[in-house]
């Protein structure tokens, strides 16, 4: 229905034909509609075509509130809020003040909205739209009380002369603001016992008890969860009551090969490599930053139960290419093309996003983690090039007693001057070609030489920011 076309009065909204649905059913019907239809019923989602997201075609059409379980990055969030657009685009409710909720026009739950319809002809109620946007509500567990998500008495109302034992005396908290809608809790296991409580009531009993006073309320919500499963599991964390009223647990997980996760890091990146300096980013670098979370991710100096989120990647990815765009404006390269050095700037958008592990880490600093993961993730990607390609025909532009000095803010033309000739074998070796650009030239000097380094095959010395490879 267009604006001018909606329904603005009960009348009209039986004369349209409308038909009142539970939010889960409506939910159902235009999920099975897209389902037919044939389109990406979760676009944006990428590496749970064949895990997560089956699973959340069979919670919906059970209909089922769903807690989703998963390490921090893991799309959780993500997950809860795709499924707004199964919504219908907008539904009709009571517009009058006196309603504390967006009612259903022909089943009002609130005494308000029951006594309109007792007491008015059809013709006086008046109806609004509401739109699916807004009928998604997200909260973050720690710090929530039982006033926000569900509600307490209004002293006012009391003051006003309205009885504390009855519905009128209430402040609706965010749940049932949310009747005929979409409520999201992040991180449940953080939540006050108490405050579990009142969701396992409304899960069940579809009732409120507010300082003592029971106020049935016939709420229709879609209830999801997040948690992560070393809390989640842990006794005591969520009460048994309300994990056994949770129709789904969907568990969630980091990409499954490093391809996946780099779709994932350049899409949520969200980066323009064009524009007035533009940006070449060589696969390998691509696979080098998300081989640096995977490597995170089973360091034995970081904390597994925490992980390492997929924003972890993102943030780096981001650095790296900022680096190399401030290279290509300082010096006029067109266009700047990562290198190893560039990824001497993670530290800044690292640090904080790992948690270590007090046992395995010993004395160890966080930035000396990092250093130690990211030496290995180079050697990891470097290592699979030299079984493609062969280690002797990548390393043997360099021979015995060469020094070679790299930096971020060095030009390509100085890594141009040291490697005048491109082996055959580099023009086969990477995706990008040294030979095309002395941008790209150096971003692959660069990636060899730190590779030789990490394979131990040369030596290394750092001062004033810029790193000198000597050749054994």
């Amino acid at each position: 229905m267009t604006n001018g076309t909606r329904p603005s009065t009960l009348q009209d909204l039986r004369s349209s034909g409308w038909i009142s649905k539970t939010v889960k059913r409506e939910v159902r019907d235009n999920f099975l509609r897209m389902m037919q239809a044939g389109g990406d019923l979760f676009p944006g989602i990428i590496g749970y075509e064949n895990t997560v997201l089956p699973e959340i075609n069979l919670a919906i059409l059970a209909g089922h509130d769903i807690l989703f379980l998963g390490e921090k990055g893991q799309a959780k969030s993500r997950l809860m809020r795709s499924l707004v657009r199964f919504l219908d685009e907008q539904i009709p409710y009571i517009d009058h003040p006196s309603c504390p909720v967006h009612e259903d026009p022909y089943r009002p739950i609130s005494t308000a909205g029951k006594r309109l319809l007792a007491e008015l002809p059809e013709s006086q109620i008046r109806i609004a739209w509401w739109p699916r946007q807004q009928r998604y509500a997200e909260r973050l567990a720690p710090g929530t009380k039982f006033a926000d998500i569900i509600g307490e008495i209004d002293p006012a109302k009391l003051a006003a002369g309205v009885s504390m034992s009855t519905e009128e005396a209430l402040h609706f908290g965010l749940i049932p603001r949310m009747h005929r809608g979409i409520f999201a809790m992040n991180e449940v296991p953080e939540l006050d016992e108490l405050v579990q409580v009142g969701l396992f009531n409304i899960l069940e009993e579809r009732d409120v008890q507010i300082r003592g006073y029971p106020i049935q309320f016939d709420l229709d919500v879609l209830i999801l969860f997040s948690a992560n499963p070393a809390t989640y599991n842990r006794s005591g964390k969520v009460i048994p009551q309300l994990k056994d009223r949770i129709g789904s647990l969907i568990q969630t997980h980091y990409p499954l090969d490093r391809s996946l996760g780099i779709d994932i890091m350049e899409q949520e990146a969200g980066i323009d490599l064009d524009g007035d300096y533009p940006v070449l980013v060589p696969y390998f670098m691509k696979e080098i930053v998300e081989q640096i979370s995977m490597c995170a991710r089973k360091s034995k100096y970081v904390d597994h139960q925490s992980g390492v989120s997929a924003r972890f990647s993102i943030a780096n990815y981001r650095t790296m290419v900022a680096s190399a765009r401030q290279r290509g404006v300082r010096l006029g390269e067109r266009p700047a093309v990562p290198r190893i050095s560039d990824l001497g700037h993670l530290y800044s958008s690292s640090l904080g996003k790992l948690e270590l592990d007090m046992m395995g880490s010993q004395q160890m600093s966080e930035r000396q983690v990092l250093e130690a993961i990211l030496a290995e993730a180079i050697g990891i990607v470097f290592a699979e090039y030299v079984e493609k390609n062969g280690l002797e025909e990548i390393a043997g532009v360099f021979g015995k007693g060469v020094k070679i000095e790299v930096g971020d803010l060095l030009p390509s033309s100085h890594y141009a001057e040291r490697l005048k000739r491109v082996p055959k074998a580099w023009d086969k070796a990477f995706e990008v070609n040294p030979s095309e650009s002395e941008a790209v030239r150096a971003s692959c000097v660069e990636f060899v030489l730190a590779g030789l380094y990490a394979a131990d095959r040369i030596s290394r010395s750092q001062k004033h920011g810029r790193i000198t490879y000597e050749i054994r």
